[in-house]
């Protein structure tokens, strides 16, 4: 199917997505997708990595595996493409497919949680809010830095969870969604740099850093334009906050979207944080504020909400051109 095909479903599956978001009731009958990849990911971890095998070794079996599974993930989305198109409004049942893989209300709902029970349950509220969304030691946490890893979440979940989703579904339909997913998945699960994954997750991580490396760099563009009506110089505040720190960050990618999100609110989020009650460094993106309130975590869903409303104006805007070519 050409790229001009499959747009409109891409679309339309993002106008579920914003509506219906995930439907709990599928998922308690039916498997998401991501727990279908997590145990496969999971059962070849269990298998595979094994300590006394050689780090190289390890290293292969882990590429291996991650090379086996895009295969396997594009075969399925392909074959599901021809078969759900072959139905009477397969187009519709494709739409609501693709869908069911990207995060837009979930995420949205997740963070306004968070500024839901800041201001209900108070901090002890938040902390268990926000551990729903981070993998760092929450119970710490003052406030502040509630609402900054909230926000950190916000940012960077814009790129892992819906830009790079669409991106690669635009450019390869249902298979390259699954692709990604499965990929993305791998490396929340095995891509970390500690003594059990390092080796075995090795692929998932690097493949996982390619594939997100011009989703991360479009994210931060989105944002920086969405800023625009929080607060005056937020967009120039964003560019500089981009150019100065984002590649500061530990991640090759994680930095782009998460410094142009610090610089649009004129905060300072990353920074040091505690996993398993050890501080790992990391440089600060943005050089604002570091107390950030709840109502920071309500200009940070206002500028998410403008991004995806100009990621759909892009695509119907791409789709419009590739239709009068």
């Amino acid at each position: 199917m050409e790229t001009a095909g499959f747009l409109p479903i891409l679309l339309l599956a993002l106008l579920f997505d914003a509506v219906i978001g995930d439907p709990r009731a599928v998922y308690s009958r039916v498997p998401h997708p991501a727990m279908i990849f997590g145990w496969a990911i999971g059962f070849s971890d269990k298998v595979l990595s094994r300590p006394e095998l050689s780090s190289v070794f390890r290293k292969f079996l882990g590429t291996v595996v991650i090379m086996a599974l895009l295969l396997l993930s594009c075969l399925v989305g392909l074959w599901l493409t021809a078969f759900i198109l072959g139905l009477p409004f397969g187009w519709i049942l494709l739409a609501l497919i693709m869908s069911v893989l990207l995060a837009q209300k979930s995420l949205y709902q997740h963070v306004a949680a968070v500024m839901s029970e800041l201001t209900i349950s108070g901090l002890a509220g938040g902390r268990g809010a926000v551990a729903h969304i981070v993998g760092r030691d929450t119970d710490r946490m003052d406030e502040p830095g509630v609402c900054r890893s909230a926000i950190e979440s916000l940012a960077e979940n814009l790129s892992d969870g819906v830009v790079a989703l669409v991106f690669w579904g635009a450019l390869f339909g249902l298979p390259g969604l699954l692709a990604y997913k499965m990929l993305n998945t791998a490396d929340s699960m095995i891509g970390h740099r500690t003594d059990v994954h390092r080796d075995f997750g090795w692929a998932a991580a690097r493949f996982d850093d390619i594939a997100n490396f011009i989703p991360a760099r479009l994210t931060a563009l989105l944002i920086i334009v969405a800023a625009s009506p929080v607060a005056a110089g937020a967009i120039g505040r964003s560019i500089r906050a981009v150019l100065r720190d984002a590649r500061k960050h530990s991640s090759v990618n994680a930095g782009y979207p998460e410094a142009a999100m610090a610089g649009a609110l004129d905060l300072r989020l990353a920074g040091p944080r505690l996993y398993g009650g050890v501080e790992r460094g990391g440089a600060w993106m943005g050089n604002g504020r570091e107390d950030a309130t709840a109502g920071d975590i309500r200009s940070a869903l206002r500028i998410y909400v403008s991004a995806l409303l100009l990621q759909a104006l892009i695509l119907a805007g791409l789709l419009i051109l590739l239709l009068e070519i």
